[in-house]
């Protein structure tokens, strides 16, 4: 059992909705990165998802790509997205991470050694878009013989023929996909989303998260009516990215948390 699982059995014991949130490791600096990052469960946060900047990025849209690049401006790299987590670690041994990402920077320092590293900084999941499921054995596998839950895509495109091969080595949870299109492109719709986690659920007793497309309160509580629960990043990134205080970041993240709590 990993943090991850025991936030979702505890939550469902609850009957609560996860609120997962995501932030971009060293955006825009690193102090600045890790004091949002410790701030996040006193707002509600069940799940932190952390980004690990990369120059090369795929599913995410303007404004993760901007907060990825002044990451990487200011020196950010894997080492030191290790080290907040090790700060953040040193106050905080309950709230699950799940660091998200691409495959390059992790094959370029090493599975192995990669992989104990996260363990040992307190990482508790992946979720790298870029690898699909044939590719398994490269990281997915390992990863789990390592006591990491490595978290799946689904999408609005993974037909039921295709979601067996997703599902097979998915665990802590199934992150759905609630549009066709990068990160903060289109608004997620309860209608289209409900279906398509019924659909999903069909096939695995894994809690299903939805996230892209949500940036309300009310959106939170709509999309994770319809699912476990739902996750948050361009609109929380986006302020990072503004300057926003701190302290104000932390309250929209509140806003955000109960709004999916509440449904």
């Amino acid at each position: 059992m990993t943090r991850i699982d025991d936030t979702f059995a505890r939550l469902k014991a609850e009957g609560k909705k996860a609120f997962v949130a995501y932030i971009m490791g060293g955006d825009p600096d690193e102090a600045t990165s890790l004091a949002v990052m410790q701030g996040l469960p006193a707002a509600g946060v069940d799940v932190i998802e952390l980004g690990m900047p990369f120059t090369d990025p795929m599913a995410d849209g303007p404004t993760i790509q901007a907060a990825g690049q002044r990451a990487l401006e200011g020196g950010m790299k894997m080492d030191r997205v290790l080290a907040m987590v090790r700060a953040f670690r040193a106050a905080d041994d309950r709230t699950p991470i799940v660091l998200m990402g691409y495959y390059n920077p992790i094959y370029s320092r090493g599975v192995d050694r990669f992989l104990v590293e996260a363990t040992d900084a307190g990482i508790d999941g992946l979720i790298v878009v870029d690898l699909p499921p044939e590719e398994d054995a490269e990281l997915c596998i390992p990863a789990q013989k390592a006591g990491l839950n490595f978290i799946r895509l689904a999408t609005p495109t993974t037909d039921d023929k295709r979601l067996p091969k997703v599902l097979q080595n998915t665990s802590g949870f199934v992150y759905y996909v609630s549009i066709t299109g990068i990160t903060g492109a289109a608004a997620a719709q309860a209608t289209d989303v409900g279906p398509e986690v019924v659909r999903i659920k069909r096939s695995t007793g894994l809690p299903v998260i939805v996230g892209f497309g949500i940036n309300t309160p009310e959106a939170a509580k709509t999309i994770a009516g319809v699912a476990d629960g739902c996750v948050v990043g361009s609109a929380i990134v986006k302020d990072i990215g503004a300057g926003v205080p701190v302290a104000q970041v932390l309250a929209r993240v509140k806003a955000l948390a109960d709004g999916a709590h509440s449904a």
